[in-house]
């Protein structure tokens, strides 16, 4: 530990600027495909096939995303990524709402309601969060089959919103313990006591 008369620890100093220097070069390493990927969509295809992938493009053009966005062809279709973007969006947002609301409540039941059991069902929705995905491919595409879901986004909502109860109910569960039974009492005697009033 080298210090000199002011107290600066130079031993730390030293190891603090190689820390952040490797920290550093690691971040330039992981976010050179991203830079590649942006600066190749802005080129013009003749400047792609002369040019270093690692250029900066010389005439920036949006051609390429209006081309992708409308047009790209993906297997046999040409209608560009739009109608999959507007999938996931109508998919996503239904399905992180409903699960978020259905864990909301899940989590405050298994968090402040003691009951027998309580903490085996909490064991198992929580053992539920770790099984593969893979595992339950196959049962899955029978009951969304059978219920005539397959191959809707109705479908795929039920399934995000399945799979991601587990989830949500562990995430809500956690934040809810903390508050313990107290708090829940407080609120609802106040609120009792402001409705009487």
């Amino acid at each position: 530990m080298i210090n000199n008369t002011n107290g600066i620890n130079y031993t730390n100093l030293i190891l603090r600027i190689l820390l952040y220097f490797f920290l550093s070069v690691f971040v330039l390493y992981y976010l050179l495909p991203l830079f590649v990927m942006i600066t190749t969509s802005l080129k013009s295809l003749e400047e792609i096939r002369t040019g270093s992938l690692v250029a900066l493009p010389k005439n920036i053009t949006f051609e390429a995303w209006g081309t992708a966005w409308s047009s790209a062809c993906t297997g046999i279709q040409c209608e560009g990524l739009k109608p999959y973007f507007w999938n996931s969006i109508f998919i996503a947002i239904p399905a992180v709402f409903i699960s978020t609301l259905i864990g909301a409540l899940n989590g405050y039941v298994v968090a402040q309601w003691r009951f027998k059991g309580a903490n085996m069902i909490f064991a198992l929705m929580l053992f539920g969060c770790f099984i593969p995905f893979q595992v339950v491919l196959l049962p899955m595409a029978r009951v969304l089959g059978l219920m005539d879901l397959a191959g809707s986004i109705s479908g795929l909502i039920f399934v995000h919103v399945i799979y991601g109860i587990g989830f949500t109910t562990l995430f809500f569960r956690n934040y809810y313990v903390p508050w313990g039974c107290g708090l829940s009492l407080r609120v609802a005697t106040t609120e009792h006591q402001a409705a009487t009033a």
